[in-house]
């Protein structure tokens, strides 16, 4: 039977390889006084050696030394430091292969280690059952059972047996879940879900691809097209323990592993996990459309906003001329009348012997009429986009479950009296007492509530981007009292430095305050403020200026010069040579990393430069579309992105450079 290979080369050194970093060297390779008893009952140096790095290995990573395994530098500098030895000490040990032997069986009667065999290897396989649901990766679950036999004594298996045992939790783990959501959907719900497979919509596509292919939009027409999907998915009567007990990160899985199949490729698999994909996605779909929605309204509000924006100040810009010359004109008008007060001349003449009192009036009303473009602002002209919101919102309000926080209560019953039809005067307590809105309000005509309903609209997008109001389920628009961490949480977690006690925590800024304010008063009166000045009761602050070298920049220039040229290609190799970055693109069933390379990287240069994959198929002689397809579905997306940049960021933080 051929190796089960979960692992990469750089997983596996990182589980069962010694550590070298000074920091990890100190807290698992420090011996104790007992350890030190027991080392120095050994004769001979290099069998005090041996000893103790037999020990500290089985220590940590929790393995026994390899026969012939070369030990690292760092680790047999340490050990032998502690010993008072030599590295050279090292090099007669084990020339007996029956030393090792007796050494090992010593350490594991001094220490209680035992081998991964028998009744421990049994519970291990229990145990590891059983965290097989929680693990996210292949990796993560090598480390915890890693770290699950250290801390049990046992010794860990060969890494072949590690990876195998590994795959088998995760394969049994994926079965269990998805035989615990299909024995939760209904017979009725089970024969609805397989019509998503089998009906088509307009001849084209299955429902089931239909369903999926949605984003964004920025009018009504997309925003009914979206409800279109969100109202056939709500029709779905899909059981409310549907997913309990089962972790967020198998829920995500399975849908994603939905997105990727089409219809064919879902009647071929077996039943209970066709049923489990299929009612996941559909209830995933239906949160992440309502989110899409809510987005697609935003995007026509701000759309609307802006043209209204545009209006004015095109209206502005068209009086321009306007403005100028009844400036002009009251100019000149206020020049004779103030010429004439100069003189003691009458002033009840000077309009009639200048432009005459019909100028005057037509003057008078060209300048209220100014006043009224110029003071206009952009809700002065969102009426005219009244018909767009006619279209989409009150379906939108009904599809939608929104529920609001206690601030946002009064435009929850506004809501609920725009879905159910305007029967009395609409209130307008959603309002802030300064908004502007009212004054548009008092300006409309009774009976007439279009206004109104715009304001509404928007001032649910308002507070959905303030969390006021949230959806029921989302992602983008729940509740923000779910993504806060309990306080419990925080006391047990010391790297979370939050407050507590708030009238502790605001006592001691007060108190930090005063100092400070001491601290600057005391530095103006003596006009030693770092940096500062006060002049005429200002306070000047002193700009900071780039200090750059004299030459910097030609030095910049020259080293960039100094570079040899290099392919783009031969960078990626490269930089995933030091970085292991590649190995974040795992296959989205089985988790294991992706194997041709070469094919992701073209997969990932053609995302980068936005070549497409066609293109990429047609550049290089190694790779035909549809295996770059493959890969590109199956192993590349936004969080193995994340989980790339990551290890890139560690590998920069990890530079010598990174210190400065």
């Amino acid at each position: 039977m051929p190796r089960r290979v979960t692992l990469t080369d750089r997983q596996r050194e990182a589980l069962l390889h010694p550590p070298v970093d000074q920091g990890e060297l100190l807290r698992h390779y420090t011996l104790s006084d007992e350890d030190l008893g027991h080392i120095r009952q050994r004769r001979r140096a290099h069998n005090r050696f041996g000893f103790a790095l037999q020990l500290c290995v089985l220590r940590y990573p929790g393995r026994v030394l390899a026969p012939g395994e070369l030990i690292p530098a760092q680790v047999s500098d340490f050990v032998a430091a502690q010993l008072g030895l030599t590295s050279d000490d090292l090099l007669l040990y084990a020339a007996r292969e029956e030393t090792r032997h007796e050494h090992l069986a010593d350490l594991r009667r001094i220490y209680g280690y035992r081998s991964f065999s028998g009744r421990g290897a049994r519970d291990l396989r229990e145990w590891i059952a059983r965290e097989a649901e929680a693990a996210t990766s292949n990796e993560d679950l090598a480390r915890r059972f890693v770290a699950e036999c250290r801390r049990t004594r046992t010794i860990l298996p060969g890494s072949s047996t590690i990876e195998r045992l590994c795959a088998d939790a995760l394969v049994e783990a994926e079965r269990r879940i998805e035989d615990l959501i299909a024995h939760r959907i209904t017979p009725t719900l089970s024969e609805n879900l397989a019509h998503l497979l089998e009906d088509t919509v307009d001849g084209r596509v299955t429902r089931f691809v239909w369903l999926r292919q949605f984003e964004v939009g920025a009018n009504s027409a997309a925003a009914n097209r979206l409800m279109d999907r969100l109202e056939y998915l709500q029709r779905f009567d899909l059981p409310a323990d549907l997913l309990d007990g089962v972790p967020a990160h198998r829920v995500t899985r399975l849908r994603r592993q939905g997105e990727r199949y089409y219809a064919d490729g879902m009647r071929d698999l077996p039943e209970d996990r066709r049923l489990a994909i299929l009612a996941v996605c559909t209830l995933e779909w239906r949160s992440s459309l309502a989110d899409v929605i809510v987005e697609t309204h935003d995007r026509i509000v701000g759309r609307l906003y802006r043209a209204s924006e545009r209006l004015c100040n095109t209206r502005i810009a068209d009086e321009k001329a306007a403005v100028r010359d009844t400036l002009k004109s009251f100019a000149e008008i206020g020049g004779a009348l103030l010429g004439a007060q100069d003189d003691g001349t009458a002033l009840d003449g000077i309009i009639a012997t200048g432009p005459g009192w019909e100028r005057f009036r037509t003057l008078v009303a060209t300048a209220s009429a100014l006043t009224n473009v110029l003071a206009a602002d952009p809700l002065s002209r969102v009426l005219d986009g009244y018909h767009r919101f006619r279209l989409y919102a009150p379906r939108m309000l009904r599809l939608l479950d929104m529920q609001a926080a206690p601030i946002a209560t009064p435009l929850l019953a506004a809501v609920a009296m725009l879905r159910n039809g305007i029967k009395v005067d609409p209130p307008v307590d959603f309002l802030r007492p300064n908004s502007k809105w009212h004054r548009h309000l008092r300006a409309e005509p009774s009976g007439d509530h279009r206004l109104w309903e715009i304001a509404v609209l928007f001032h649910i997008r308002d507070a959905f981007r303030s969390g006021d109001i949230w959806l029921a389920g989302s992602r983008r628009y729940g509740d923000l009292k779910q993504l806060l961490v309990p306080p419990q949480a925080i006391e047990q977690t010391a790297r979370l430095a939050v407050p507590l006690r708030p009238g502790e925590w605001l006592a001691e800024r007060r108190a930090r305050l005063d100092t400070r304010l001491k601290e600057f008063g005391r530095a103006a009166r003596t006009g030693t403020i770092p940096g500062g000045i006060i002049e005429n009761g200002k306070l000047h602050i002193d700009k900071l200026r780039a200090d750059t070298p004299e030459g910097a920049e030609d030095l910049v220039l020259d080293l960039y010069q100094q570079l040899p040229p290099a392919r783009i290609t031969d960078l990626l190799l490269e930089v995933d040579e030091r970085t292991g970055f590649s190995e974040a693109f795992t296959h989205l069933r089985t988790g294991a990393p992706c194997s041709d390379r070469i094919g992701l990287m073209n997969v990932l240069l053609a995302e980068g430069v936005n070549l497409g994959l066609r293109k990429m198929a047609a550049a290089t002689n190694t790779h035909s579309f549809w295996e770059l397809l493959r890969i590109a579905r199956w192993h590349v997306e936004g969080s193995a992105y994340d989980r790339a940049l990551a290890m890139i960021v560690e590998a920069h933080a990890a530079l010598p450079m990174a210190a400065f």
